[in-house]
């Protein structure tokens, strides 16, 4: 179907009052991705229906009598700016074209040369904060970064820690499965792990000067507030205990996040029960966790593959104790440094700002 083809079919549908929505649907389930995306998209459609309801009967291009559409004129400049800013910042040349009637290179220039604007790739965010979940992302660092300054609470009574899961082995990047070979000899395969390839999940506690406890879980066992309890923080406070023999969990702080387990009230009670004070934590917010923003994926990078579970212990174990604790020291005044910059960032996801 050619252009003319598709606004015929939305005049049509538009008469019987189908809602635009509706219109980009149908044509969207029938032609799919073998029509040109910028002849079927919802902006396009909705466009067109306006139109036709408005009292359009062609559906043929208008006639632009002395139009210059090889030309920067302000008239073709504040057409493309509304279709951007007014309409769709995802807008691409080929659909400005579609609406505008300017060539190729015009649209180029006007979007580069006059509007200086250039399109990058969309930065993946955790989640689509609400809100109330930005204003208690700042409440919630402003009250803990206040701790650090009145001198409360101090870097190095922080016990940290997560849960992940830890392929047993891995394909790295695309340009890592690189390899030369002669010419005319085929290129070297890597067989792709599939979603269920073999992993283990680990429960993994650190301070600023290095590892305090690494948890492999079994297979089978789920992480409840109750194993969580028994299997990983009572060993965290043994180690603790062991650690500081005079001082035992005294001024000890421990922070994890709000996982369903780590804020159950027997959690909340035994730590307490203990004399560990907890560090709140602000909702979807792995960007001010210790483990989410470096350990995890430090280990992942840096494992080989491993036969089993057994050995995938082992390598995680000797990698974490192989690091300087100087890297340790420095992730946690990092997460002071990240907190400032949530606040400073009005609670905002704020990663793409750290240089």
């Amino acid at each position: 179907m050619n252009k003319e083809n598709f606004r015929y079919y939305i005049k049509v549908r538009t008469v019987l009052n189908i809602p635009a929505s509706d219109i980009y649907d149908e044509l969207y389930s029938v032609h799919g991705d073998q029509a040109p995306s910028y002849r079927t998209s919802y902006r396009t459609v909705r466009r067109w229906a306006q139109w036709f309801r408005e009292g359009r009967k062609e559906i043929e291009d208008e006639a632009r009598p002395g139009r210059p559409v090889t030309e920067t004129t302000s008239e073709n400049i504040e057409e493309v700016r509304l279709l951007i800013d007014d309409d769709d910042p995802h807008i691409t040349i080929e659909e400005v074209q579609e609406e505008t009637g300017l060539t190729h290179g015009t649209v180029q220039r006007i979007i580069t040369d006059h509007l200086n604007l250039k399109k990058i790739t969309a930065r993946y965010i955790p989640k689509d904060l609400t809100d109330f979940q930005r204003i208690e992302r700042v409440r919630i660092c402003r009250q803990n970064l206040a701790k650090f300054q009145d001198g409360s609470w101090r870097l190095c009574d922080i016990v940290t820690g997560d849960e992940s899961w830890f392929n047993h082995t891995k394909i790295g990047r695309k340009s890592s499965n690189a390899a030369w070979v002669g010419r005319g000899d085929p290129p070297p395969t890597v067989v792709r792990r599939g979603k269920l390839g073999p992993k283990t999940l680990f429960s993994i506690f650190f301070k600023s000067n290095g590892p305090v406890f690494i948890h492999r879980v079994e297979r089978g066992e789920t992480i409840d507030h109750y194993y969580y309890i028994n299997n990983c923080l009572r060993p965290v406070v043994d180690e603790i205990k062991r650690q500081r023999p005079s001082y035992g969990t005294a001024r000890i702080k421990i922070h994890h996040d709000n996982g369903r387990p780590h804020v159950h009230k027997d959690v909340s009670n035994y730590l307490e029960s203990e004399g560990l004070t907890i560090i709140p934590h602000p909702p979807n917010s792995p960007d001010l966790s210790s483990c989410d923003f470096w350990l995890f994926d430090l280990i992942k990078e840096n494992l080989t593959d491993q036969s089993g579970a057994e050995s995938l212990y082992d390598a995680v174990s000797e990698f974490m104790h192989s690091l300087n604790k100087e890297e340790y020291k420095k992730t946690f005044e990092k997460w002071i440094q990240r907190m400032q910059l949530c606040i400073d960032n009005q609670g905002d996801y704020f990663e793409h700002l750290i240089k």
